[in-house]
C-alpha cells in the first residue's frame, strides 16, 4: 500500500505438468481491501485467507470472520503485518484472556481436549478429539499461540544477507530448506546466476538434512508404536548423519552455510571421501532395519489400514510431501520443478496409493534410501569452480517465488525485493498444508491410534502430561497421562 495506494493478493498455483509455477496477482481498495474468496473452489486457500485477513486484514467476500493466527482478544483494527504497525508494537493485553475449551458436545460426541501442544519450536498446539465411545468423530484445531513474527522482522531490521540466516531458525530440523528456499526467491528477484559447484553443495546438504528427519521421524513413529528397539537403532543410525552434517557444514544442525549467490562452505575429496564411505555403511545398517521392522506384527498391524487420507481428499486439500505421496499423489518438487543441482541427479520419488500410516512410514523408508544416492551421485560429479556469486546487487520491487522439497513437503516462499532488505516475505512450511488433513484421516479412527496419525505428518509435536476423555455413552470422565495413552513427545 505505501508504494501505490493498494494491496495486492498472490494466488501462486503450481503446473506440474508443465513445471512451472503461475502468480496471479489480485488488486484490493487501500482503505477498506476486500477480494473474492476462493475457498470453495481450491479448498486449500482456507487458512491462508483467514491468514491474510488477521494479518494484513484484508476481506475474503462470500466467507465469515474467522481467527486463525491472532488470539481472540487481539484488537481488531491492528493487522500486524501492515506496513504502518511498528514491529515493536504491543498490543494492551484484552481484559479477559483467551481460553482453551471445548464447546461441548457436537452431535452426540463428546470432546477430548488434548494440548496445548508444544511443537519442536515450543508451540502450544490444540486439538479436540471428539469421540464416541472409543472412536474419533470429529476434531478442530487452534495453533498459532506464540507466533514468532519472523516476517515482520525480516522485513524491519535486517538485510538481505542476514534474513538467511533468520530463515533456518524457522525449522529446528529443516533450517537449511528453508534458508534455500529464501535464498533462491531472492537470486530469481535479483536474477543472480549462482556458481553450479555451489548448487551442487546445496543439494547434498539438503539431501543430509532429509536423512536427518526422516530418520528421526521413523524413530519416534517406532516408540509411538511401543517398538522401541527400533527406536533406539534409527536414532544411532540418525547421530551418525548428524557427524556428517557437522562435517559438512560446521553445525550438527546444518545451519550457517547458504548465503544469497552461494554457500559459505566448499567441499574438498577427503570430506566427499567420507561421506560416500559412511554413507555405504548407514545404507547396510538401514536396510537390516527395514528387513525387520516389516515382520514386527505392533508395527505393521498398528499403521496398516489406519489414518487413511483417500487420495481425492488429498487432493482436494493440496498436502504436500509424503503425506501426498502415500495417498498417490505423484508430486516432488526436486522432479517437477527442479531447483539447485537435482536436474543432475536421477532418482525414484516414492508413491502409494494406500492413503495410511503405513504408506507414510513406507514413503519415508523408500526416500532415506533415495537420498543416500542422490548424495553419491552429486559428489562424484561435484564440478569445479567457485562457491559464491560475484558483484551481487538486488534491485527494487522485483518478485521472486521459490519451492523447495522439505523433508516434510513443498516449501514456499516469496519475496517482494525493497532498499537493502525484503520489502515483503512471505513462507508457507509444509506442516502448514497438511494439517487441515487431519481431520479427515482421524474420522472414523480408533482413539489410541489417533497419536500416531497425527504423528504421520511429522508436525514434531510434543505434548502437555495428561489429557481428559470423556466417554458419549456414559458421561464419565476420567484424566490419562499421555504415556498411558500414547500421545508422547515428537520432537
Amino acid at each position: 500500500r505505501p508504494l501505490n495506494g493498494h494491496f495486492a493478493v498472490y494466488h501462486i498455483f503450481g503446473d506440474d505438468r508443465r513445471g512451472l509455477n503461475i502468480v496471479l496477482k489480485v488488486f484490493a481498495d487501500g482503505e477498506n481491501p476486500s477480494v473474492p474468496s476462493i475457498a470453495d473452489v481450491v479448498p486449500a486457500a482456507d487458512w491462508c485467507e483467514m491468514e491474510a485477513r488477521d494479518l494484513v486484514g484484508i476481506e475474503f467476500e462470500g466467507r465469515r470472520p474467522y481467527r486463525l493466527i491472532l488470539p481472540l482478544g487481539w484488537p481488531e483494527d491492528l493487522k500486524p503485518l501492515r506496513k504502518d504497525v511498528d514491529y515493536r508494537a504491543k498490543p494492551r493485553p484484552p481484559a479477559v484472556g483467551e481460553k482453551l475449551g471445548t464447546a461441548g458436545r457436537v452431535g452426540g460426541a463428546a470432546p477430548i481436549p488434548v494440548g496445548p501442544y508444544h511443537p519442536a519450536l515450543h508451540e502450544p498446539e490444540y486439538f479436540e478429539l471428539y469421540v464416541e465411545g472409543e472412536r474419533v468423530v470429529d476434531v478442530k484445531y487452534r495453533g498459532f499461540h506464540v507466533h514468532r513474527g519472523i516476517e515482520k522482522l525480516g522485513e524491519t531490521r535486517m538485510t538481505y544477507q542476514q534474513v538467511t540466516f533468520l530463515a533456518e531458525r524457522i525449522c529446528g530440523i529443516c533450517g537449511f530448506t528453508h534458508s534455500t528456499a529464501y535464498c533462491q526467491a531472492v537470486e530469481k528477484a535479483a536474477g543472480i546466476d549462482v556458481p553450479e559447484r555451489a548448487l551442487f553443495i546445496r543439494s547434498v546438504v539438503l539431501e543430509i538434512e532429509r536423512l536427518h528427519s526422516h530418520l528421526l521421524w521413523i524413530g519416534v513413529a517406532c516408540h509411538l508404536l511401543g517398538y522401541d528397539p527400533g527406536f533406539m537403532h534409527m536414532w544411532r543410525i540418525r547421530e551418525r548423519v548428524m557427524v556428517l552434517a557437522e562435517l559438512l557444514t560446521g553445525s550438527r544442525k546444518t545451519y550457517g552455510i547458504n548465503l544469497i549467490g552461494g554457500v559459505r562452505r566448499d567441499i574438498d575429496q577427503g570430506k566427499a571421501k567420507r561421506v560416500i564411505e559412511e554413507l555405504a555403511r548407514l545404507e547396510k545398517d538401514f536396510r537390516s532395519f527395514v528387513e525387520v521392522v516389516q515382520t514386527v506384527p505392533q508395527v505393521v498391524k498398528r499403521l496398516s489400514g489406519t489414518g487413511i487420507l483417500p487420495r481425492e481428499d488429498a487432493r482436494r486439500l493440496s498436502v504436500v510431501g509424503p503425506v501426498a505421496r502415500a495417498s498417490g499423489l505423484d508430486r516432488d518438487v526436486r522432479r517437477d520443478l527442479p531447483y539447485a543441482a537435482y536436474r543432475y541427479a536421477s532418482f525414484r520419488v516414492p508413491v502409494y496409493s494406500e492413503g495410511d500410516n503405513l504408506a507414510r512410514f513406507m514413503v519415508r523408508v523408500e526416500e532415506v534410501l533415495e537420498s543416500m544416492e542422490i548424495i553419491r551421485q552429486l559428489l562424484d560429479g561435484l564440478p569445479q569452480g567457485a562457491i559464491m556469486a560475484e558483484g551481487i546487487e538486488v534491485p527494487k520491487d522485483k518478485l521472486g517465488v521459490s519451492l523447495t522439497e522439505a523433508p516434510r513437503g513443498e516449501n514456499v516462499h516469496m519475496v517482494i525485493t525493497g532498499h537493502g532488505k525484503p520489502y515483503r516475505w512471505k513462507v508457507r512450511a509444509p506442516t502448514y498444508q497438511n494439517i487441515p488433513a487431519l481431520r479427515v484421516m482421524l474420522r472414523d479412527q480408533p482413539l489410541a491410534d489417533a497419536p500416531i496419525t497425527i504423528a504421520s505428518i511429522d508436525p514434531c509435536f510434543s505434548c502437555t502430561d495428561r489429557l481428559l476423555v470423556v466417554d458419549v455413552s456414559t458421561g464419565r470422565r476420567r484424566w490419562i497421562p499421555f504415556s498411558k495413552n500414547g500421545f508422547v513427545g515428537v520432537g
